[in-house]
């Protein structure tokens, strides 16, 4: 509780004293108000009529003052809860709950900041991390009554929520279509290699999550909350939109399988286009895919749109349709090693065929004694005459049949280890087989050879693998629905990883030591008939695979459309992403329609893309940033040893997630390294966009922790040693003026600022408040969000400090001392001239500017003084053709020189030219001035113009005479003008004194009564008493000031005033900036006021001027 004492003064009688001039006893109805009570007794008038008593009464022996105690209630923090937790939350109707017990009545009046631990308890019990995902909006669907259903709470364990979902979004579609494929282009033992790298991959970030998901309550939103939450909400806006394009490329490359199964497999003849000529096949099929993808999207788009319900009711049904096809794979094998299926390729020579529109596979066949030409001749021969015209590789080379699946105990599989890449267009050959004559390119692309579509390499290989693992965060995607998220997800997860990862290297295996080499690298199973390379190994028939592959495709696909929407609707409600805020909105039950759109229209990007392979390695680079982050969030957070990071599964270790970082970066640059840099290129807009505009968050997150390690570690590396001349540049102090409003008065000051720093170095904006923090706490408050906003409006980058101090003087004392840390202090002060100085009533206004220029200069940090202020150019300005012109009077280390490159460097001062100006005396010699001093500009690498100006002993001018001596009657006068109240008061009361004590003396002699009498003045005799001897005193003072004769040092300095003015003025009065070395004050405080008016007199007829005084140190070197 804050506590606020008030003094009250108290005269002798213990009455509280009353306002004005009284020697007589003032009686108050009102007692004094007991120090124990809550309330002080009197209205706000009263109390604030007791204080200004205090400095107001006129006989301080007569007044005791009394502290008043006066109890308010403190807030802790600023109010605004950062995340939605039971730990911070209250509702209203908590607050309704008053404490009414009398145990704990010593804490009662903090109740409202500091619950009792069962409130807190209870509220924990109440907690439910529910999801907002598929469950309420089925909930919100089925609900037609006004009373709502009542929410389930998550009743999911580890095998139905964790562990078989993870299986059904890891093995998918190229597992079904591109792995046979895979195997036959890298052989087994890099297809091992790709296997392991992909899987280590995956469950080293498996292991990472693990950790993550169970430091804590993870809500729905899975991947992405853990990464923002863990790395701050750029990283997680960042790498979250990246899993969300990635989930919606996942989706594309789903529909893409589906089609391919659909007219590839079920009913080639739906082929909309058709290829007339054999190298227009390729064309034709993606173009089919364009057309039958985009009404499969649609179509899915609707399912989804219509009804969630239906999708995840059908999730069961297209697992079972996976777990079936993999069940028909391995029964296959094991069939394979007693009765191997029969699946002939048929070859010419080497070179394997396509056996699409033929039935048998030879070159001719006798029917009747008759020897006839058959449907394999035609495709070859210009007729089916025998001696048609043929090419000469068709006659020279014999036609054979190979064993599409010779069977696990056959010797297939020293074939099949080692790889066979080739380019576009190669032939699929045998290399065992007899082979006679060459080739030619030009002919064979028309003949019905089994070619490469696509240019095969290891790292193409990697990047279209990498999909078939991805999938892992389905389980942590619905942590939301698990009974124990925090048993479940660690467990579930890495067992399906496990699982998929022995199905994965299996399959290697055995479709490497089951199929024969030209039919695994046959990729659409244009040698079997068209059938599916993997469907041929199964068993009981090819069917069990394709169907199973289609409606597992068709899933998979919904759940990514599913899946992608809400993604992007939980980055934009967390409001971290300014421009994607519409997509939070939805259907009335939440469902985010805007979403859905935006991930259908992004989807069809993918589906004209057209083909598979190509968008693949897309998919892969979002994984694998996603992936990546998730490793650096589990080491950064061991590595900071955060007092948060309280993992319960224990078998993780940084090292293990830095691995599985540089395995994903290593992945992405394996697969594709212009992919790799366009995702992360991506990537890193959005973490600037998010840094630029997105709404302030705080989430504790690690990032965060790293940046206060590293600041720590280097603010003890900078506390060695002060920076060398090289390294100096102006750390700002800025000491701004507010007004009552507690608004900044000088925003162009501000503006300054950010044209001085361009965002480097150190920038500090200070201001003092006068009082004490416990009556001004808002007030500073309110001050340090005003400065925060014109620093922002003026993009100033850097921190605020507000002071609250008993007066203005020791205030700015303690920002110069004290602002900044360690080596991150400032070393140089900005302020703005005091331009109401002559004006003010107040002496203390200048008299606190002249006292912090003489702290500066003790401190040995350099000053800068901006005259009007208010004129200098805003950062939107552009200074067209003109000049700074820089007077350099004296030597300040180099300030003068620096300042002038530095503003060039902003864009507003880029155009303007630099000029130095320097002064030469009587004994000078001017042209070698001018030479040396280019010479120096030439080290020093600046570029200005040099002007010495002459200035001669010219006798001191009436003027200057006469300027002086009107500046010390005007001091004179303002001292005697400008007594305070306390001294006026004071000689009140000597008058007073003098006055009873001559009527008590002549009382003694006319009347020798030993009786004293006590005489009591009116307020009308005091105030006639003290006129008629100000008037007196007045009238001596006026005639003093006739008479007075001007101080000679005041005239000589008066004197330089002038005359530096005069030149000045005359070479830069049309400067866009006059830069000018600032006279220090004098030693002597006794010419304070003068030292203003020199000051004044000296920048007379200057526009813009900033006046520099140096820190006692170089700050400019002609070194490298």
């Amino acid at each position: 509780m804050g506590e606020r004492f008030v003094v009250v003064p108290v005269d002798g009688g213990g009455t509280l004293a009353g306002v004005g001039v009284h020697f007589d006893a003032a009686v108050t109805d009102d007692p004094a108000p007991d120090t124990g009570s809550g309330s002080s007794g009197g209205t706000r008038e009263g109390k604030e009529a007791l204080e200004d008593a205090v400095f107001e009464s006129q006989d301080p022996n007569s007044v005791v003052p009394i502290l008043e105690y006066n109890r308010e209630p403190n807030k802790y923090g600023d109010g605004v809860p950062k995340e939605n937790s039971p730990f911070i939350n209250s509702s209203e109707n908590d607050k309704g709950n008053s404490y009414d017990g009398t145990n704990m009545a010593l804490f009662e009046e903090e109740m409202d900041s500091n619950p009792m631990v069962s409130s807190l308890l209870n509220k924990l019990a109440n907690y439910t991390n529910l999801t907002q995902g598929a469950q309420e909006h089925e909930e919100a669907d089925e609900d037609e009554g006004p009373k709502k259903k009542a929410v389930k709470s998550p009743q999911m364990g580890t095998f139905m929520g964790v562990y078989l979902p993870c299986l059904q979004n890891i093995l998918g579609v190229i597992l079904f279509l591109r792995l046979t494929w895979i195997v036959g282009t890298a052989g087994i033992l890099e297809s091992l290699a790709i296997v392991g790298l992909c899987c280590s991959c995956t469950m080293l970030t498996a292991i990472s999550m693990s950790a993550i998901a169970t430091n804590g309550v993870v809500p729905a939103g899975g991947s992405y909350y853990m990464i923002s939450r863990s790395l701050g909400p750029e990283f997680g806006g960042a790498v979250g939109l990246c899993f969300y394009l990635g989930t919606t490329f996942a989706g594309s490359m789903y529909i893409l399988g589906t089609i391919e199964i659909l007219l590839t497999y079920i009913v080639p003849k739906a082929a909309i286009f058709v290829a007339e000529k054999k190298e227009d096949e390729v064309n034709a099929l993606l173009n089919n895919m364009r057309v039958y993808g985009t009404c499969c999207l649609a179509l899915m788009a609707v399912v989804v749109f219509v009804g969630v319900k239906y999708v995840n009711k059908l999730a069961l049904v297209f697992l079972a349709c996976v777990i079936l096809s993999i069940l028909a794979i391995y029964a296959g094998v094991i069939k394979t090693i007693f009765e191997p299926p029969d699946f002939p390729v048929c070859m010419l020579g080497n070179r394997t065929l396509q056996n699409h529109n033929f039935d048998t596979c030879l070159k001719t066949e006798t029917i009747g004694n008759i020897t006839v030409t058959t449907k394999l001749w035609k495709l070859f021969c210009d007729g089916p005459e025998l001696n048609a015209t043929c090419p000469e590789y068709f006659v020279e080379n014999n036609v054979t049949v190979v064993q599409g699946i010779p069977g696990l105990t056959s010797d297939v599989i020293s074939e099949n280890m080692w790889s066979q890449y080739g380019y576009l267009g190669m032939l699929v050959e045998k290399s065992n087989l007899a082979s006679v004559g060459r080739s030619d390119p030009e002919q064979d692309k028309y003949m019905p050879y089994v070619v490469n579509d696509i240019a095969t390499f290891f790292t193409l290989l990697v990047g279209i693998y990498f999909p078939s693992v991805t999938g892992i965060m389905a389980g942590s995607n619905r942590s939301g629905d698990l009974r124990d998220a925090q048993k479940s997800i660690p467990i579930g997860t890495i067992l399906a990883i496990a699982t998929t990862s022995v199905i994965y290297i299996t399959c290697v295996v055995l479709f490497g030591a089951c199929i024969e080499g030209v039919l695994l690298r046959d990729k659409f199973g244009d040698s079997v008939k068209g059938n599916l390379v993997i469907g041929t190994l199964s068993w009981p028939s090819p069917w069990v695979i394709v169907i199973g592959s289609f409606f597992s495709c068709c899933g998979a696909g919904l759940q990514s459309l599913t899946g992608a929407p809400r993604l992007l609707q939980a980055i934009a409600r967390d409001g971290i992403v300014p421009f994607l805020q519409v997509f939070g909105h939805g259907k009335a039950n939440g469902e985010p329609t805007w979403a859905l759109l935006l991930t259908a229209g992004i989807c069809e990007i993918g589906i004209l893309i057209a083909s598979l392979d190509a968008v693949a390695p897309i998919l892969s680079m979002f994984f694998l940033m996603c992936y990546l982050f998730v490793n650096l969030a589990c080491a950064v957070q061991t590595l900071l040893r955060t007092p948060n990071w309280r993992p319960r599964f224990k078998y993780y270790h940084w090292a293990l997630s830095f691995l599985g970082m540089s395995l994903c970066l290593a992945l992405m640059f394996i697969s594709s390294w212009y992919y790799a840099i366009v995702a992360m290129g991506i990537a890193s807009c959005i973490y600037k966009y998010i840094e630029y505009r997105g709404a302030e968050k705080e989430w504790g997150d690690g990032i965060r922790g790293v940046s206060l390690n590293a600041a720590r570690y280097a603010l003890i590396r900078l506390e060695d040693a002060p920076p060398h001349t090289k390294n100096w540049r102006p750390q700002l102090l800025v000491l701004l003026n507010l007004d009552t409003d507690q608004a900044v008065k000088h925003p162009r000051l501000l503006s300054l600022t950010t044209q001085l720093k361009a965002g480097k170095g150190l920038t500090i904006v200070g201001n003092v408040l006068e009082g004490t923090y416990l009556t001004k706490e808002t007030e500073a408050k309110k001050a340090e969000q005003n400065i925060k906003s014109s620093m922002s409006a003026e993009r100033t980058k850097g921190f605020c400090h507000v002071v609250v101090s008993s007066n203005l003087r020791d205030g700015v004392s303690h920002l110069i001392q004290s602002a900044g840390l360690g080596g991150m202090k400032h070393n140089t002060v900005l302020m703005a001239w005091p331009g109401t100085w002559k004006q003010s009533n107040d002496p203390q206004s200048w008299r606190n500017f002249i006292e912090t220029i003489r702290e500066t200069t003790a401190t040995h940090h350099a000053l800068l003084v901006a005259k009007n202020v208010d004129s200098f150019p805003t950062n939107q300005d552009r200074l067209g053709e003109g000049t700074i012109d820089v007077w350099w009077v004296v030597h300040d280390g180099g300030m003068l020189m620096l300042l002038p490159f530095l503003l060039r460097q902003h864009k507003v001062w880029r155009k303007c030219k630099m000029r130095i100006f320097t002064v030469a005396q009587m004994d000078d010699n001017s042209i070698q001035m001018k030479k040396d001093l280019q010479m120096f500009l030439y080290h020093l690498r600046l570029d200005a113009e040099v002007e010495v100006v002459e200035m001669h002993d010219n006798d001191i001018s009436a003027f200057t005479y006469e300027k002086t001596l009107v500046m010390e009657q005007r001091t004179q006068m303002l001292k005697q003008m400008q007594l305070s109240r306390t001294e006026r008061e004071r000689e009140a009361q000597l008058i007073h004194d003098r006055n009873t004590a001559s009527h008590a003396a002549i009382n003694d002699k006319a009347d020798a009564e030993p009786e004293r009498v006590h005489m009591t003045w009116t307020k009308d005799k005091l105030f006639t008493e003290r006129n008629r001897n100000r008037e007196c005193n007045s009238n001596v003072a006026v005639r003093d000031l006739f008479n007075m004769k001007p101080n000679q040092s005041n005239v000589r300095r008066m004197h330089t005033a002038v005359k530096l003015n005069e030149v000045v003025v005359n070479k830069s009065q049309g400067a866009h900036l006059v830069l000018l070395n600032m006279p220090g004050p004098p030693k002597n405080r006794g010419g304070d006021e003068n030292y203003m008016e020199f000051l004044e007199v000296l920048l007379e007829g200057l526009n813009r001027v900033l006046l520099v005084r140096g820190g006692g140190r170089e700050v400019i070197t002609i070194y490298s």
